[in-house]
Parts: C-alpha cells; structure tokens; sequence
C-alpha cells in the first residue's frame, strides 16, 4: 500500500475518496479508529493509502484535481 496523504482533516479525505472512488480506484483510509479512542482531538492524523499499482493514476487525479500540495513525498 502506498500512502497518498496524512490530515486531519476529515472534509478533505472525503473529498478525495470520493475522487479515487469515481475514478474506480480503492483506496483504505487508516487510523480512523485511533480518534475514536483519542477524543476526536486530532492528535492521531488519518492515512489515505492505494494501492502500490494505482500509485501513479491516483497521484496523477489528484494533482490535477487541485490536491498536489496534499501529497505526500515519494
């Protein structure tokens, strides 16, 4: 799995899930539980992650999209 992005914020990930999703790409969203536990203070950010395969695509829509400042390094 590659991780795409790392945020709190929780409008962000949908927006880009939703993205991959039209996009038919799949995508896991991890650490989302850890908040639960924390008190949703945000301490724990979540994980969007593809997979490896779909690494470059995904990249690809969301730089295009407008989320390339969002990405992760390589």
């Amino acid at each position: 799995m590659h991780e795409l992005l790392r945020t709190n914020d929780l409008i962000l990930l949908g927006a880009v899930e939703a993205l991959l999703a039209s996009a038919n790409l799949d995508c896991l969203i991890a650490d989302q539980h850890i908040s639960s536990l924390e008190g949703m203070i945000g301490a724990f950010p979540r994980r969007l992650l593809v997979r490896d395969a779909d690494r470059r695509r995904a990249r690809a829509l969301l730089v295009e999209a407008g989320y390339g400042s969002e990405l992760r390094d390589e």
